[in-house]
């Protein structure tokens, strides 16, 4: 019997800033079950709030930002990243291979030059 490793990976979503707080709350749900359905688990979910987008998408200049901890097994992330584009609220993501959850995001500060 074959069974397939999960694998850990880093997610980060950007929603839409005009949503209301119920409306975020429900499109972040949907992207937790879409990794849910696919077989994966939600290790972490890091709100990391309302930021400024670096350049305008698709209309939107601000965004609300996401960063979840998950394991799945490598073949879904293409099922996946199929539905996140059907979610009309997702501006954009990425996701990538990760070695270990971070349970605090730091920043170290940018050193001018």
């Amino acid at each position: 019997m074959n069974k397939e490793i999960k694998r850990l990976y880093e997610g980060m979503y950007i929603l839409s800033a005009s949503l209301s707080e119920d409306a975020l709350k429900k499109a972040l749900d949907r992207i937790t079950k879409t990794i849910e359905q696919n077989g994966g688990e939600i290790q972490k979910v890091h709100t990391m709030g309302r930021k400024k987008l670096a350049y305008e998408i698709k209309g939107h200049k601000q965004g609300q930002f996401f960063l979840l901890y998950f394991s799945v097994t490598p073949k879904v992330i293409s099922e996946m990243w199929k539905e996140y584009h059907l979610n009309e609220d997702l501006i954009r993501f990425i996701t990538m291979r990760s070695e270990k959850v971070l349970e605090k995001l730091e920043f170290k500060q940018l050193e001018e030059a």
